[in-house]
């Protein structure tokens, strides 16, 4: 019952934290080497803004994924080299989705702590995958682009003798040059290096 004079009170809900993204509290440490890590891993996350528009707390997440990194390395210069190469990937202002999706909380501390450098550097490796399949493309189309006819060559499918044969120049000026074949009878292709003995 309500006393004259008092205020109405409504039930209250736990209060839901501020921040956007949560993560579970990390233990604290009083070592020095590991605060130190922790810091240069929120300098890291805090590269640019997006911490503030995410609304993460950068020395919480940073402690997290320090703590899953010491309990994946034991050894102190695999648990230093694995700090290091995450803050440098965080860092990174070539990949800053690793760092966004790290904030956000789609990858989480425990993941990045375990990841490979090639996983932390995706979009890198995709941008190198891509150069690499479009020279491939470009050495291919040329082997389609006139040519000289030849019985010296063995298709290694059909094992016919009618092909067509381009050279071109595709190292450096001292380097031989590779010859690309075109195999008359049923399309395939292939090439041949020269090498000087």
């Amino acid at each position: 019952f309500k006393k004259s004079g008092e205020t109405p009170t409504t039930p209250t809900s736990p209060t839901l934290p501020a921040r956007v993204t949560s993560f579970p509290p990390a233990p604290v440490t009083t070592d020095s080497v590991r605060n130190k890590c922790r810091e240069l891993l929120v300098a890291a996350l805090q590269t640019d803004d997006d911490h503030k528009t995410i609304g993460v707390d950068c020395e919480h997440l940073a402690a997290q994924i320090e703590e899953h990194i010491l309990s994946h390395d034991q050894h102190y210069m695999k648990y230093k080299s694995r700090l290091r190469s995450r803050i440098s990937n965080l860092k990174d202002q070539k990949n800053p989705d690793l760092r966004r999706n790290v904030l956000c909380g789609n990858i989480s501390p425990q993941r990045i702590a375990s990841m490979t450098a090639e996983e932390m550097a995706s979009a890198e490796l995709k941008q190198i995958r891509e150069a690499l399949t479009k020279e491939s493309i470009r050495e291919h189309q040329l082997s389609k682009v006139g040519g000289s006819e030849t019985d010296m060559f063995i298709c290694n499918k059909c094992h016919g003798k009618s092909c067509t044969y381009t050279q071109v120049q595709t190292r450096s000026a001292d380097e031989p040059m590779t010859t690309f074949v075109l195999c008359n009878s049923c399309g395939n292709r292939w090439k041949v290096k020269k090498y000087h003995y």
